[in-house]
């Protein structure tokens, strides 16, 4: 029998895993947390973690504190999680009424045809969200899923910039030249550069997938085709530079 005064230490059980989404790195985590059409679900979090994320985030979902192993254990094997994560469900979609809002100044939305891979698209939504991008549309079929790969990526722009997610993009360029933007393909065999095709009004840019580019049909859908000018000893550019620098030059525009 244990002596009544000596204290008793059980090694601590690991948290229960739950199927679902998980979220994980103190960025996302944290966009997560202060998006109100996030619904979250539990949070599991070092103490170092907790203190970054603060109270009145964490306020609204049930938390527990883990050593960094048991928060790894929820996550896919090499998760970067900086001792975050979070069980949420996948953002509901958004339709293209919804996400373009009014705006004094030049309003951006990025087209992406093809871009399936996590890390490029979580790229581009966080330069998105660094030059006030209105909205970024997707389609259904080739796009990444809603992971925490795809948010870990976007260092918590997926919280913050609207997703819309499509059937048809070139339908959707189509209601995007009748809402006035001018729509832009960005392809190396543009017909002028970016600066001098964008104009100062509204602009849809698409963005084409690094292997087939942007297919016939949305590329027939866009007013205008530009280039990002690049030294010839380069073909090309990664497609998340690539919007990184398009981004640049029509904001300064």
């Amino acid at each position: 029998m244990p002596r009544p005064d000596r204290k008793r230490f059980y090694p601590q059980k690991p948290p229960k895993t739950v199927e679902g989404l998980w979220i994980y790195g103190l960025h996302a985590v944290r966009a997560a947390l202060a998006n109100p059409r996030r619904k979250v679900k539990r949070a599991v979090l070092t103490s170092r973690a907790q203190e970054e994320i603060g109270a009145k985030l964490l306020g609204r979902v049930r938390h527990e504190v883990a050593d960094v192993d048991a928060v790894a254990r929820l996550l896919p094997a090499g998760a970067v999680h900086q001792g975050a994560a979070l069980q949420c469900e996948p953002l509901a979609r958004l339709n293209l009424e919804e996400a373009l809002k009014p705006s004094e100044r030049r309003r951006i939305v990025l087209v992406l045809d093809q871009i399936s891979d996590p890390h490029n698209a979580g790229a581009i939504l966080r330069t998105a969200a660094a030059f006030g991008v209105s909205a970024v549309v997707v389609q259904d079929r080739h796009s990444p899923p809603d992971t925490g790969v795809l948010a870990k990526a976007a260092s918590g722009a997926l919280d913050i910039v609207p997703v819309v997610t499509v059937v048809n993009i070139a339908r959707t360029l189509e209601a995007l030249g009748k809402l006035g933007f001018w729509r832009i393909a960005l392809a190396g065999d543009g017909e002028a550069p970016l600066k001098d095709a964008a104009g100062t009004g509204d602009v849809a840019l698409v963005l084409g997938s690094e292997g087939s580019g942007i297919r016939r049909l949305v590329r027939e859908g866009c007013d205008a085709g530009a280039f990002v000018p690049i030294d010839a000893a380069m073909e090309s550019l990664n497609v998340s530079n690539a919007a990184a620098i398009a981004l640049y030059e029509l904001r300064r525009s």
